[in-house]
C-alpha cells in the first residue's frame, strides 16, 4: 500500500467519501488510489473554482466534509475564490493539494510555489505531510480539523513521493477537533433580565446566525420576539436558512449600508447569537463602518462554537416563553395569481416564491436581482435556502453542484445573475456529466448592475465610455442558452413572467439539470 491509498483509506473511515476534483501530474498515485476505493465518489469539475465552491455547497447541505483534490499551488490559487466563501460560511473541507517530490522542490522546476503561503490566508489548518507513513496521520488531523464546529478549511500539501511511497493507514482518529459547548447560562441569564423589561426589549434586536437560522432555532428566536417586543433579524448573507410556509421567517440586514443602519436605527441593544457585530461590506465616502448606533450596546448570547438551539431553549426556559406562539410564523397565503408582462425584480420573487419546489434548495447568488426577494419568499412552500457568505462572486454555479450531490433527492433551484455565473460556468458540464436535479436561472441584466450601483455609492460621476465598457456585458451579449447546450445542459430563453413561470414549471416536473435564461 502507498501513501495515497493510505489517506484514501483515512478519508472513509472519517465519512468523507466525496471528492471534488481537479487533478494533475502530482497527484496522478492519489487519483489510482481514488480508482481503487468504491466508497469514495469523485466528481470532476472543470476548473478548480468550481470543485472548491462545490465542497463548499456539498458541507451546508450534508452537514458534513468533502474532500477536494488540486494540483500544486497554481490550481489552489484558483481554487481559493471559493474557498474563502466557504471560510466565510464556516464550511467544513478538506483540500488535498499535490506538491512535487520532495527531493524536486529544490530544482525549481516551472510549477513550483510555495504552496503553504497560497493556502495560508484562506485556511485556518495548513500542513505539509513529510513522508508516505506521515501521510494517513495527517489526513486524519485534517479531517478532525474540518469536522470542527464551527467547520473548518484544513489543507494538507502532499509532495508526489509521499504519495507513491510505501505506508500503512494505520487507524487514527478523525473525531471533530472541536465540538459545540453547553449554553452560557450566565449570559442567558443576563439577556432573559434584559428583555424582561418591555421598553428595553422594544430596543432590542436579537441578530441571528449559523444554525440560529435553522427552523427549529428560529423557532424559539419567534418565540423570544413574541414573548418580549424585541426584534429579530439575521446577518445579510448566511450559510444556510429554513425559510417558507409554517416556519419563523428572519429578515436579513440589507447589503446597502444605509439601508442596514436604517433597520438597526431605533435598536440600543444588540444581542448577539451565532453572528457577528454587523459591519458595511465596504467603506464608503461619509459612511458609517459599523451597522449599529454608536450608542448601542452589544451583547453576546451565543458564538459558533456554542450549542444555539440549546442556548435559544435556554432563553425561552428563562423567560417563560414556551407557549408562545411564535413572532413571523409564517401561514400563507399561496400565491396562485402570477404576474404577467416584461420582467420586474418583484415580480420575478413573485413567480419564484409560488413555483419553489416544496423542500427545495435554493442557491442564491442573484446579487442585485435578488435583494428583494427575502420580502416574498416567507410565503414560498418550506425550503433550504444557501447564500454567498464571503462576497467573492462565482459561487452560485459551484455551489449548486455540490448541494445536489449532497440530496440527490431534493430540487435544487440556482438563482445567479449572469455576470457572476460566468466565473464558474464549467459548472453547467458537472450537472450535465453527473445528471444533477439542478435548475439554473440566469438572470440576464446584461451588466455587472451592481457596480453601477457601488459607482455611486463611492461618489464617483455618471459612467463615462471607459466606466461603461468595464460594467456592461454587452456587443456582444452572452448567448445562455448556446453556452448550456455546449456544456450538456439544455437551456430555454425567456422575455416574459408567462414564459418564465411556464418554464419553471416544466423544470420542476423533470429531473437533471436545465438553465433558464431570463432577459431583464
Amino acid at each position: 500500500m502507498n501513501g495515497s491509498e493510505a489517506m484514501v483509506k483515512t478519508l472513509l473511515a472519517g465519512a468523507v467519501d466525496i471528492c471534488f476534483a481537479n487533478p494533475g501530474t502530482s497527484e496522478m498515485h492519489f487519483v489510482s488510489a481514488l480508482d481503487r476505493a468504491p466508497g469514495m465518489r469523485c466528481v470532476l469539475g472543470l476548473f478548480e473554482g468550481v470543485v472548491s465552491g462545490a465542497a463548499d455547497g456539498y458541507y451546508r447541505m450534508a452537514e458534513k466534509p468533502a474532500a477536494t483534490l488540486l494540483h500544486l499551488g497554481p490550481g489552489l490559487g484558483n481554487a481559493l475564490a471559493n474557498i474563502h466563501n466557504a471560510k466565510r460560511a464556516n464550511s467544513g473541507m478538506v483540500n488535498i493539494v499535490g506538491q512535487h517530490a520532495l527531493d524536486h522542490i529544490h530544482n525549481n522546476a516551472p510549477l513550483n510555489s510555495d504552496v503553504e503561503a497560497v493556502a495560508r490566508p484562506m485556511s485556518h489548518w495548513v500542513k505539509t505531510t513529510m513522508s508516505a507513513s506521515q501521510a494517513p496521520l495527517d489526513t486524519a488531523e485534517a479531517v478532525s480539523q474540518a469536522r470542527s464546529t464551527p467547520g473548518r478549511i484544513a489543507t494538507l500539501v502532499l509532495p508526489a513521493n509521499c504519495a507513491w511511497e510505501p505506508s500503512d493507514p494505520g487507524h487514527y482518529s478523525t473525531a471533530p477537533a472541536q465540538t459545540t459547548a453547553a449554553p452560557l447560562t450566565e449570559s442567558v441569564l443576563a439577556i432573559a433580565r434584559l428583555l424582561s423589561d418591555r421598553k428595553t426589549a422594544e430596543a432590542t434586536t436579537l441578530l441571528l446566525g449559523g444554525v440560529a437560522l435553522r427552523a427549529k432555532s428560529a423557532l424559539l428566536a419567534g418565540k423570544i420576539a413574541a414573548h418580549t417586543g424585541c426584534k429579530l433579524a439575521s446577518e445579510p448573507r448566511n450559510p444556510r436558512l429554513e425559510r417558507g410556509r409554517g416556519r419563523v421567517n428572519i429578515m436579513p440586514l440589507p447589503f446597502a449600508v444605509d439601508g442596514a443602519v436604517a433597520m438597526l436605527k431605533d435598536s440600543k441593544h444588540l444581542v448577539l447569537v451565532g453572528s457577528a457585530s454587523p459591519v458595511a461590506f465596504f467603506a464608503y465616502p461619509n459612511k458609517p463602518r459599523m451597522i449599529q448606533q454608536p450608542d448601542c450596546q452589544v451583547h453576546t448570547l451565543a458564538t459558533l462554537t456554542h450549542d444555539i438551539h440549546a442556548t435559544l431553549q435556554a432563553l425561552v426556559d428563562a423567560l417563560g416563553a414556551n407557549n408562545t406562539v411564535p413572532a413571523q410564523l409564517s401561514t400563507g397565503p399561496i400565491i396562485t395569481d402570477l404576474p404577467s408582462g416584461a420582467p420586474t425584480v418583484e415580480h420575478i420573487g413573485t413567480v419564484i416564491t409560488a413555483l419553489m419546489p416544496e423542500n427545495g434548495i435554493m442557491v442564491e447568488e442573484s446579487v442585485t436581482t435578488g435583494r428583494q426577494f427575502s420580502k416574498l419568499t416567507h410565503q414560498a412552500a418550506p425550503y433550504d435556502c444557501i447564500e454567498i457568505t464571503g462576497g467573492a462572486i462565482g459561487w452560485g454555479m459551484s455551489a449548486a453542484v455540490g448541494a445536489a450531490v449532497a440530496c440527490p433527492d431534493r430540487k435544487v433551484v440556482a438563482l445567479i445573475g449572469d455576470g457572476s455565473a460566468m466565473y464558474t460556468v464549467q459548472g453547467l458540464w458537472s450537472m450535465a456529466r453527473e445528471q444533477l436535479d439542478v435548475t439554473v436561472v440566469i438572470f440576464a441584466n446584461r451588466s455587472y448592475k451592481i457596480l453601477r450601483g457601488e459607482l455611486a455609492n463611492m461618489g464617483g460621476p455618471e459612467a463615462g465610455e471607459n466606466a461603461k465598457r468595464m460594467l456592461d456585458l454587452d456587443r456582444p451579449y452572452l448567448d445562455w442558452v448556446s453556452i448550456a447546450r455546449g456544456h450538456g445542459v439544455p437551456g430555454q430563453q425567456v422575455t416574459t413572467m408567462e414564459d418564465f413561470a411556464n418554464a419553471l414549471r416544466v423544470a420542476n416536473k423533470e429531473k437533471g439539470p436545465r438553465l433558464i435564461e431570463l432577459v431583464m
